[in-house]
């Protein structure tokens, strides 16, 4: 019911639909790469630059796409109470090589800006937790990414 009430009231002030449903992995994996450069309360533009590449490169967008992608992840991301409702939608929907592209994808934007902040550190331990990814895989990973980021 709530919806049907958004969706009317939105149409009125004439905000646009969602353009991603909250169930659909790709607005899941970009809520958490949105949360990612944000968590440790600055977000540099390299953290951007990166955030656009990984989403355009892992989804095929076009600019305005990814633009539009970024911006409905944001609203998710401030709306969300926890990292349970993107993690589950991303360990319903993806098999474990896929998971573990979105975590490597995280990764990324942490070595983005040149400094792991203790939160980032803690923030990608917490989703591969939750996306069944083993301490060992993420520890992987992060060298991986160090090692491109140098």
């Amino acid at each position: 019911m709530f919806d049907t009430l958004k969706t009317f009231l939105n149409s009125l002030t004439g905000d646009d639909e969602q353009h991603y449903s909250q169930t659909d992995p790709r607005l899941a994996a970009a809520a958490l790469l949105v949360h990612t450069i944000s968590i440790d309360g600055v977000i540099a533009e390299e953290e951007k630059t990166v955030l656009r590449t990984v989403l355009q490169s892992k989804y095929a967008l076009s600019a305005e796409e990814t633009d539009e992608l970024i911006e409905e992840a944001g609203a998710a991301d401030k709306e969300a109470v926890d990292l349970y409702g993107f993690t589950s939608v991303l360990k319903r929907s993806l098999d474990e090589e896929e998971r573990l592209d979105i975590l490597a994808m995280i990764w990324d934007l942490v070595y983005a800006d040149g400094v792991v902040h203790e939160f980032e550190d803690n923030l990608v331990w917490r989703i591969a937790e939750l996306m069944g990814i083993s301490s060992r895989d993420r520890m992987i990973l992060k060298k991986r990414a160090g090692k491109l980021a140098e």
